[in-house]
């Protein structure tokens, strides 16, 4: 990160700001407001990166496009957009220079209480998969127990809107991915959760161990609770590796009946054994099963996660209840689209690598299986062994979709399977068609693709509403 110490003084600083986008932008605008030079760098030269730069030179920021490797002469601090990777010539340069680097989510923890008003503690959340949900369900139950709070970070809400705008918060729940937490060295949060670790970006981090570590970075200085995942014991060892405050705790959760210092499940229960006087012999009832929408076994996971935070934050067990019963999932995480003809038509185009495939195929059988697009490197063994009970059939579309037929071969040789041998958009219609084929009166058709969208789709939620467009074709008769 370099050695050299940023002052808090603003103006007249040079300050570097790496890419364009939709944390480059603010970020820039905000320095800019702060009093210092702000040049933007970008590896882009197109006609939008052009136009974002003529707004950004308007309001007295400059702009080099398509030289994003050239550290400017007179660097203070670099601040990154989270999709620059480490290996980049500008952190290189960097480095050699003693600039430190700082992602944006860095920036807004040191902009905390700038305003003069008390800077609102963090309950933040990382994983492979689950943050979003995770960090929503969090919200709704800070919202039920009446605390001025805001999903926050990678959810799509800037957190230097957060923490600079008009609107004072007790406590903001945050979503921080890898990336970002690669980048914040001194972020420091009230509590935090890995969800679960499996490989994934790992074309930006260069290795499991990287990844791993950077998912890692969130439980540094904890204050309360370090909440990890019992199923998953990377998630405990990051825990063990963190420096944290004194007294702070490791806090698990579990599908199974919770120990002490666990949140878990008994019978149709959510309970906690960690946040009561006795934990030894005291439980307390935070919610029922049926409270969680859709009841899905990842999905039961989260509500834990976010019940644990809730609570290391001094949450009642009542608000908790309340706050998962008014939670609703977003648009393309296991979403009942249809049911026609007896089948179930869901859509979970989120599940975007092979463990938040995996998950979604535990929560269905029999299924009719849709799935491919980018691998990002993945490999599907593991992922079909764990499933290949479940399966009635699957259909395959996608650049990399040989990946999984070859896997399926191996792990699934009885499992009837349609290759589309197709790219193209209107393949999801024809996917539609085939697994409509396949599928038997209570069977589930499940969209969950193992695989990132941008080989055909402008990203997941387009894949998505191509699906659910292709089921109530397909319900209208017009398939």
């Amino acid at each position: 990160m370099g050695s050299r110490q940023v002052s808090t003084t603003w103006q007249g600083k040079n300050v570097t700001v790496a890419g364009l986008g939709v944390s480059g932008i603010p970020a820039a605008r905000v320095l800019h407001g702060l009093g210092a030079r702000v040049t933007v760098v970008n590896d882009g030269d197109d006609e939008r990166s052009r136009a974002q730069a003529a707004q950004l030179e308007a309001e007295g920021i400059t702009v080099r496009l398509g030289d994003g490797a050239t550290l400017p002469e007179g660097t203070g601090l670099v601040v990154t957009t989270p999709g620059w990777a480490p290996g980049k010539p500008l952190f290189a340069a960097a480095a050699e220079a003693g600039v430190p680097v700082w992602g944006d989510v860095e920036l807004a923890w040191r902009l905390r209480g700038r305003t003069g008003r008390k800077a609102a503690p963090w309950l933040a959340v990382t994983g492979t998969n689950g943050k979003t949900t995770t960090v929503r369900m969090l919200a709704s139950i800070l919202t039920a127990a009446g605390l001025r709070t805001a999903a926050v970070g990678n959810i799509g809400v800037s957190l230097l809107d957060a923490v600079l705008g008009e609107e004072e918060y007790d406590v903001l729940a945050v979503e921080l991915s890898s990336y970002q937490l690669h980048w914040s060295p001194s972020l420091r949060a009230h509590s935090a959760a890995v969800l679960n670790l499996a490989p994934d970006h790992l074309d930006w981090h260069g290795s499991m161990e990287d990844y791993a570590a950077d998912k890692g970075r969130i439980y540094e200085g904890n204050q309360v609770a370090c909440v990890y995942n019992v199923q998953d014991p990377a998630t405990e060892d990051l825990v063990r590796a963190a420096d944290v405050e004194e007294g702070c705790r490791a806090i698990g959760f579990t599908l199974g009946t919770p120990g002490p210092s666990q949140v878990g499940i008994v019978d149709d229960l959510l309970v906690d054994r960690a946040f009561v006087e006795n934990r030894q012999k005291q439980a307390q009832e935070l919610a029922q099963v049926s409270d969680i929408d859709p009841p899905a076994p990842h999905n039961i996971a989260n509500a834990l996660a976010a019940a644990a935070l809730a609570r290391a934050f001094g949450v009642e067990a009542k608000a908790v209840r309340e706050g998962l019963r008014a939670f609703r999932p977003d648009p393309h995480r296991i979403e009942l689209v249809e049911e026609v003809g007896g089948v179930r038509y869901v859509d979970d185009s989120k599940a975007t690598n092979t463990h938040a495939a995996e998950a979604s195929l535990a929560a269905y059988d029999p299924i009719v299986w849709i799935a491919g697009g980018l691998a990002k490197g993945a490999t599907f063994d593991e992922l079909v062994g764990a499933s290949a009970g479940r399966l009635r059939g699957v259909v395959l579309m996608g650049a990399d979709r040989a990946l999984i037929r070859e896997a399926l071969a191996r792990h699934a040789p009885e499992v009837p399977v349609v290759d589309l041998d197709r790219t193209d958009t209107g393949a999801m219609s024809a996917a539609v068609q085939e697994a409509a084929r396949l599928a038997r009166p209570g069977d589930t058709v499940l969209l969950a693709p193992a695989c990132a969208s941008m080989d055909m789709f402008a990203n997941y939620n387009k894949r998505g509403e191509a699906f659910a467009d292709a089921v109530r074709a397909l319900a209208a008769g017009r398939a």
